[in-house]
């Protein structure tokens, strides 16, 4: 989900490969579809391109990513939930006037493969050249991120491997303290386990360990940092994390969406603050929703969204 400079909440869907605007007019919600991808998986979407420099404003325009590529929608009128006038590859957009970075996720092409060099990392692209560069390495598959609002340096979820135990290994939170870091994909999980086919002759140490183990098979997807004012004051500035919930897991878990407390920057605790998803942690389905993703709204709440029911707000 995004957050559009009026309102629109945009919404990227993986399986139905569309991407819808829901509008609030006159306090009634509309779903317009705004792109539909053919054979191609829609996989989220971005009102704005990320700014280097805090001086300047963010692109208006909205970011799509797709399994081969990344593209910029531009509505024909000021009404956001019009249809797009073209939707052409990120590469060919036109000379901005101000330099911004799009920061994307690429995820490894299997559980535990030696991936390529652009792959199990999170890269970025300048719109203006189209030149691209890995910022980080070793992130096996990272579907949410987020910038402290005041250090600025980026965190991001990390799902750990399967097929290694129930209790191992541990999904992660990350931070990122300076360009180039890895984070220990293929060869070192959760910060303190080698892996016996790629990890031989290596230690654990050459890698940057996670800021908080989340634990085994919760998936961790969606994440932002709270910046409203609705909620109590001690929510300022901390992470909420949608967790999506194990699937091949003996006692299911996850299905809920927590806070995370930072303290002294790298340090973090939890704290459930949404849960019920989950009904029977043994039968399969175990639950009524997945939750997926989280998004601060302009009023301080949270609007949150699950891939099996709908979207709601806390």
């Amino acid at each position: 989900m995004a957050l559009g400079d009026k309102g629109t909440v945009f919404v990227g869907t993986r399986q139905l490969k569309d991407v819808y605007a829901v509008v609030d007019r006159d306090g009634k919600r509309e779903v317009k579809t705004l792109l539909r991808v053919s054979n191609r998986r829609t996989g989220s979407c971005s009102a704005r391109a990320r700014s280097t420099s805090p001086s300047t404003t963010a692109s208006r325009a909205t970011t799509v990513s797709r399994a081969s590529s990344t593209i910029r929608l531009r509505p024909k009128s000021s009404s956001t939930a019009s249809i797009p006038e073209s939707t052409r590859p990120l590469l060919e957009i036109p000379r901005a006037r101000t330099r911004r970075q799009l920061y994307y996720n690429v995820g490894a092409p299997g559980n535990i493969v030696m991936p390529a060099y652009f792959q199990a990392s999170i890269s970025r692209v300048d719109p203006n050249t189209g030149i691209t560069e890995t910022y980080v390495q070793g992130v096996r598959n990272s579907v949410g991120f987020d910038w402290h609002p005041k250090t600025k340096q980026l965190w991001f979820t990390e799902h750990g491997r399967d097929w290694l135990g129930d209790n191992s290994p541990s999904d992660e939170l990350n931070v990122v303290t300076r360009k180039g870091q890895h984070f220990g994909y293929p060869y070192c999980h959760q910060g303190d386990t080698l892996r016996p086919e790629f990890g031989k002759n290596r230690s654990c140490a050459e890698f940057t360990p996670p800021a908080l183990k989340l634990g085994a098979h919760i998936a961790p997807i969606g994440m932002r940092f709270y910046t409203g004012k609705m909620f109590p004051a001690e929510y300022q500035n901390n992470i909420f994390i949608a967790f999506r919930g194990s699937w091949n897991r003996t006692i299911k878990q996850g299905y809920k969406r927590h806070t995370r407390e930072l303290r002294c920057e790298r340090q973090a605790e939890d704290e459930p603050f949404l849960t019920g998803f989950l009904q029977d942690e043994k039968a399969d389905p175990p639950m009524w929703g997945r939750p997926a993703d989280v998004m601060v709204m302009r009023d301080g709440s949270l609007l949150v969204s699950d891939d099996t029911t709908e979207s709601s707000t806390a």
